[in-house]
């Protein structure tokens, strides 16, 4: 009994310095299950078009569109790409279903969704609920670093490229593109590419017309056709 009275109560900075302690026991246990590597020391820098965004377009869209407000300015939002497979499923191909979800998921950095038929069409073969195309939609800084590999490398190793169409907006300022195959981004091993399949690009943005988002996408870089009309 005189030994436990003897025994002192640890003090509240004695209990943080005991929980301190096992919080890095457990942080070196995690570091050591995933290989040994080190934890970054600093978070990774933002991407270069966002810099871009912030530092350049912003100040341009106020003066020409006449925004007051930096907070109105057009920004892009995000970025779906979408591959339509429905001739390959139909014809009993479901190899290149997982084919073409490979490679759509190392061009995007992301695992696609596979999209499913909403309906059934006997003309096409389809039925209700079969796996028909792959999907992906990329925010933030994913959404940037994918968009500046597009125009930086994959615009310019398109074959006979002679610009985008201007003219591709809809009235809510959003700007749909596509590739004729996957083999423009470097990504992409065109030794191991067994069959070409081509995608469709939507880049969402905040514009309320198709004149603002196209300025928007100007000010990124996108190569536009200057001599087709634009509407």
């Amino acid at each position: 009994m005189a030994e436990n009275k003897d025994k002192k109560k640890p003090t509240a900075q004695e209990i943080a310095a005991r929980k301190a302690a096992k919080a890095k026991a457990k942080a070196t246990e995690a570091t050591e299950d995933v290989g040994g590597e080190e934890a970054p020391s600093q978070p990774a820098p933002p991407a270069r078009l966002y810099d871009h965004y912030k530092s350049k377009v912003v100040p341009e869209l106020m003066q020409k569109l006449g925004y007051t407000n930096k907070n109105a300015v057009p920004r892009l939002e995000k970025i779906v790409i979408s591959m339509g497979l429905g001739k390959a499923v139909t014809s009993g191909e479901k190899g290149k279903l997982e084919q073409a979800e490979k490679e759509l998921g190392i061009i995007a950095g992301q695992r696609p969704v596979r999209c499913k038929a909403k309906k059934s069409v006997a003309n096409f073969k389809v039925r209700e609920g079969m796996e028909t195309g792959l999907k992906v939609t990329l925010r933030g800084t994913r959404m940037y670093e994918f968009l500046d590999r597009v125009i930086s490398l994959a615009i310019p190793r398109v074959k006979d490229f002679r610009g985008l169409n201007p003219n591709g907006f809809d009235n809510a300022g959003n700007y749909n593109f596509g590739f004729t195959e996957q083999t423009v981004f470097p990504e992409i091993d065109g030794a191991s590419v067994t069959f070409q399949q081509g995608m469709n690009i939507t880049m969402v943005t905040s514009a309320h017309k198709a004149d603002e988002g196209r300025e928007l996408l100007k000010q990124f870089g996108f190569p536009f056709r200057e001599t087709e009309a634009q509407k």
